[in-house]
């Protein structure tokens, strides 16, 4: 993984691999802020709450961060950070980004997902409409 040059991993950073990395769900509430707003590649409205993000970024690690899940690249900015990553879902190679912003009490505030190609955001789509069928998120 490559990280802008001489840029320090931030903690909220550290603490969203280990939580993405690890499939560490039950985590994901911890590091959101109260009015954080998840925005998704194939929902048409900003997620808004804790509630609300933490289970469509639940839905997205359930989908998204199986064996092939690995962050690629990364930017970041005073409270925010570009995160590359790559993931299959069967046969179907998936590139993205995760834009997330941050407040100063180290809580995420912005969650946002970017995908391609044109079939990934299908294969997702079909997938996390499978995942939130089942465990609709509040």
């Amino acid at each position: 993984m490559s990280v802008t040059a001489g840029a320090a991993t931030p903690e909220i950073i550290r603490k969203w691999h280990r939580v993405a990395l690890e499939r560490r769900a039950d985590e994901i509430g911890a590091l959101l802020a109260e009015d954080v707003v998840f925005e998704s590649p194939v929902v048409h409205t900003p997620q808004v709450g804790r509630a609300r993000a933490e289970g469509y970024l639940r839905g997205a690690l359930a989908v998204l961060n199986g064996p092939d899940f690995a962050y690629r690249e990364e930017w970041y900015g005073a409270n925010s950070a570009v995160l590359e990553f790559e993931t299959k879902i069967g046969e179907i190679r998936i590139n993205g980004v995760d834009i997330v912003r941050w407040n100063d009490e180290g809580l995420i505030t912005g969650f946002r997902v970017m995908l391609r190609p044109l079939k990934a955001i299908q294969t997702v789509h079909a997938a996390m409409g499978a995942w939130l069928a089942e465990h609709a998120p509040g």
